[in-house]
């Protein structure tokens, strides 16, 4: 008899390189398995100072060194390209979240394949992801209707599902990003994706 179906609740943030390094393995981690993700970006800047975190600026020096080592490593072990200092690095992903929740409306794969896309821009591409028109050209490029897109995204529903995700991450506990949820329990960060799979090949 096949086991049900198990979801993912996937909160992250495009502009978290974590989450970045783990996308496509948690896609494929998922389908692997025949679990669903449920795609939900966050904004970290609300969650942070309710759960202990700090943003970048605010962290010390040898703790922000060690960050880029690590970043490094990941990016050499996995084989995927990281600009670990990007040149939008101060680029708000606020209308990508946006842009991911209208594509999330049509499916988690269209949502998925557009948050990949959004983040190797920022991380690999050097390019602006709080410009509509790097939006526009990196959705057209995964096939999806940018104009359409751009219309929902500015939809009111749509920053209040923004909203409300980020209450639903703080709600929950979650304090950093990537965090997967399955079956009520929490793995943070791209590092604990293999401790995810044992739990969904249970």
């Amino acid at each position: 008899m096949p086991k049900p179906a198990q979801t993912i609740d996937y909160y992250f943030t495009v502009v978290s390189p974590w989450s970045y390094l783990g996308h496509d393995r948690l896609v494929a981690i998922a389908a692997r398995h025949g679990a669903t993700i449920a795609v939900k970006p966050v904004d970290l800047l609300r969650i942070f100072p309710v759960s202990g975190g700090l943003p970048l600026p605010q962290r010390a020096p040898q703790r922000l060194a060690y960050r880029l080592v690590e970043l490094r490593r990941w990016s050499d072990y996995l084989a995927i390209p990281i600009n670990v200092q990007p040149k939008y690095a101060a680029a708000s992903p606020e209308l990508a979240a946006k842009w991911i929740l209208a594509a999330a409306q049509h499916g988690s794969v269209q949502a998925l394949a557009l948050s990949g896309a959004i983040m190797r821009a920022r991380w690999a591409e050097e390019r602006d992801i709080a410009d509509p028109a790097t939006l526009a050209e990196v959705a057209a490029a995964k096939g999806l209707d940018a104009v359409a897109l751009a219309a929902d995204a500015a939809a009111p529903g749509i920053a209040a599902r923004y909203d409300a995700l980020t209450q639903e991450a703080i709600d929950r506990q979650v304090f950093g990003a990537p965090t997967y949820v399955c079956g009520g329990e929490l793995f943070w960060g791209q590092d604990r994706l293999d401790f995810l799979d044992r739990k969904l090949a249970q």
